[in-house]
């Protein structure tokens, strides 16, 4: 398995313009409230419970994030469980108003993430490592934490293997 600085300077080697980067804060997290509105109207009976599809998402993903980095892992966690607790409500929908919501926001999100990688003039980094639309929403949260001065060291990792990011 490649480690967190290989994922991430992988997946930013098709991120390197600032405009596509913006446009990913928003793309991203929005196709993944959406995926996670979708799977949490999946309700599947566990013992004496009843877990989402949303639920066994959210774990599956945060344990490949754990693997990759512990902090970022926890930080991805907690971002992915209040994501899933704001899509019961529209899970909990008419099935027309759930449907629209849920595939116009996913639509939306794509609509943004194109937009960005048209200024970019790259086509996105899953077309060749479907692994990048897992990556994509921890990129979206390390670039969000490279704003605010942290992570510096795994920033300049990144910036050696994609390259510095352009205006």
């Amino acid at each position: 398995m490649k480690t967190l600085q290989q994922q991430l300077g992988n997946y930013g080697l098709y991120h390197r313009s600032r405009r596509n980067v913006i446009t990913h804060f928003f793309g991203i997290p929005l196709i993944i409230f959406a995926v996670l509105c979708l799977l949490a109207r999946i309700q599947l009976p566990f013992a004496e419970y009843i877990i989402s599809g949303a639920d066994i998402f959210v774990l599956a993903s945060v344990i490949y994030y754990l693997t990759l980095s512990m902090s970022l892992g926890l930080i991805m966690a907690a971002i992915l469980i209040l994501m899933t607790i704001a899509a019961v409500p529209v899970a909990s929908l008419s099935l027309n108003s759930w449907l629209i919501m849920s595939i116009g926001t996913f639509v939306f999100g794509w609509v943004l993430q194109f937009i960005g990688h048209y200024y970019e003039g790259k086509k996105p980094a899953f077309v060749d490592d479907l692994i990048g639309l897992i990556i994509g929403p921890l990129f979206v949260l390390v670039e969000a934490l490279f704003l605010l001065g942290l992570y510096q060291e795994l920033e300049q990792q990144i910036s050696d293997i994609a390259g510095p990011t352009k205006p």
